[in-house]
C-alpha cells in the first residue's frame, strides 16, 4: 500500500472488542491471564499494550521496518538503543547533531565506559580512519540540527557493515515520508514522534525500526527491561497526529522552501541553510536520497547576537520556542536554547555559532509568515 494509506491503516483494523474504527487507549496497567500458566496477548502494559502495539506496528510499515518500538520520549529512544553497546565498545558519532543527544553520548554513555569518537561524517574516508577493531555502531543524524548536513546514508552503512558495525540514524527532521533510512542499508532508525510524526505539539513521544528480527529482540528487551515505553494515551495522540503526516509534510515543506528563498535574497541574511536550495553544498545528495526538503532549516543573520535577538523579540506570528515540527511556526536560537548543552569550543567547531537562527515552518498561511519575518527584520 501507499504511504498516505499506511498512515491510516497500518496497525489500525476496527478493534475487535466493539469496532472501534480509532483505535482505543487501553488505560491499563495489567491484563488478565485466561487461566494458570495461560496469557493472553499482553500481560502488563510495560512488556505491551493493545495501544502501544498499533502505534508501533505503523511506524514499522512507515520506515519499511518489521519490528518498531514507540518510548516515552525521543531521548527514551536513543538511551534504549544505546544501551546495547557495553564498556569496552567503540562508537563513532557525527560532530553535528542534537545537542540533547550529545549530551548523553557524553555525560551518560561515555560515563559507562562505551568510548565515543566524534567524527565529520560527510567525509567517509575520515569515517574509514576512525574505525577501530572494537567500533560497534556509526550514529548518524541527517540533515544534521541545526546546520542541515547531509550524511550519505549508504555509503555510511556500506562501510560500517563491512566492519561489522551497526548504522543508527536518527531521522526525526525529515520523518519516513519524505526518507527512509532502512531502504538506505541503515539498521537502526530512531524519531522523536514529538516533533513531525504527532506534529500537534502535544504530546512527546520516541520511536525506534528495525529490520531484523535478532536486532529487534534486542531493543525490546531492553524496551522492557529499562521501562523507557510510551504510555496508551500518548501512543493514542501520535496515531491520532500521524494519519495527517503526508500532508502535514507536503504543507511543511512547500511553505519553508518559500520562505527558504526568500530569505536567501534579502539582504539582512548572509546564509540560508536549507537542502532543498541548489546553493546547498551537498543539493545533489538531497535530491538523491530524500524526496523533499522538510520544515525545518537554518539561517545567518548580518550582524551580531544582538541582531539575532531583535529579530527572535520582534516576531509575532513564528513563537520564540524550542522543538520543531508542529503545526505552527517556531523560531529558536541554537546558540543559547536547543544547543547550550554543547561546550562553547565544540558549537564553535562545528559552526553553531550566535548569528544562526532555526525556524519550524509550520503550515499556516505563506504570506503571514513572509510578513512576519520582513517586519521583524525591520529590527534588525
Amino acid at each position: 500500500m501507499h504511504f498516505e494509506t499506511l498512515a491510516i491503516h497500518a496497525g489500525q483494523a476496527p478493534d475487535p472488542a466493539y469496532g472501534a474504527v480509532m483505535t482505543p487507549i487501553y488505560q491499563t496497567s495489567t491484563f488478565a491471564f485466561r487461566g494458570v500458566g495461560a496469557p493472553g496477548p499482553f500481560d502488563y502494559s510495560r512488556s505491551g499494550n493493545p495501544t502501544r502495539k498499533a502505534l508501533e506496528d505503523c511506524l514499522a510499515a512507515l520506515e519499511g521496518g518489521s519490528h518498531g518500538f514507540a518510548f516515552a520520549t525521543g531521548m527514551a529512544a536513543s538511551a534504549t538503543v544505546l544501551a546495547l553497546f557495553n564498556q569496552g565498545d567503540h562508537l563513532i558519532i557525527h560532530d553535528d547533531l542534537y545537542g540533547g543527544t550529545y549530551r548523553l553520548l557524553t555525560s551518560v554513555v561515555a560515563a559507562k565506559g562505551v568510548s565515543v569518537d566524534f567524527v565529520n561524517l560527510r567525509d567517509l574516508d575520515a569515517l574509514r580512519a576512525a574505525l577501530r577493531p572494537n567500533t560497534r555502531a556509526v550514529w548518524t543524524e541527517t540533515p544534521t540540527n541545526p546546520l542541515m548536513n547531509l550524511l550519505d546514508l549508504a555509503a555510511i552503512a556500506a562501510i560500517a557493515r563491512a566492519h561489522g558495525a551497526l548504522t543508527i540514524c536518527d531521522n526525526t527532521f525529515l520523518s519516513p515520508y519524505f526518507q527512509r533510512p532502512l531502504a538506505l542499508g541503515v539498521d537502526i532508525v530512531v524519531h522523536s514522534t514529538t516533533k513531525y510524526i504527532n506534529g500537534h505539539s502535544d504530546v512527546v513521544g520516541g520511536a525506534a525500526i528495525v529490520n531484523d528480527a535478532a536486532l529487534a529482540e534486542r531493543v525490546g528487551f531492553y524496551q522492557n527491561a529499562l521501562g523507557t515505553c510510551a504510555g496508551p494515551q500518548d501512543c493514542f495522540l501520535v496515531l491520532r497526529g500521524v494519519k495527517t503526516l503526508p500532508l502535514r509534510m507536503e504543507a511543511h515543506h512547500r511553505n519553508a522552501l518559500a520562505l527558504a528563498e526568500w530569505l536567501e535574497a534579502h539582504p539582512k541574511v548572509a546564509q540560508v541553510l536549507h537542502p532543498w536550495l541548489p546553493s546547498h553544498p551537498q543539493h545533489a545528495l538531497a535530491r538523491r536520497q530524500m524526496t523533499g526538503g522538510g520544515g525545518t532549516f537554518s539561517f545567518r543573520v548580518r550582524g551580531g547576537q544582538e541582531d539575532v535577538f531583535r529579530l527572535l523579540s520582534a516576531v509575532r506570528l513564528f513563537t520564540l520556542a524550542e522543538s520543531l515540527g508542529g503545526v505552527e511556526s517556531l523560531i529558536e536560537h541554537p546558540w543559547t536554547m536547543t544547543h547550550v548543552s554543547m561546550p562553547e569550543e565544540v558549537r564553535r567547531a562545528v559552526g553553531i555559532t550566535e548569528e544562526l537562527v532555526r525556524i519550524s515552518v509550520g503550515i499556516e498561511h505563506l504570506d503571514d509568515l513572509r510578513d512576519d519575518l520582513a517586519q521583524a527584520f525591520q529590527q534588525v
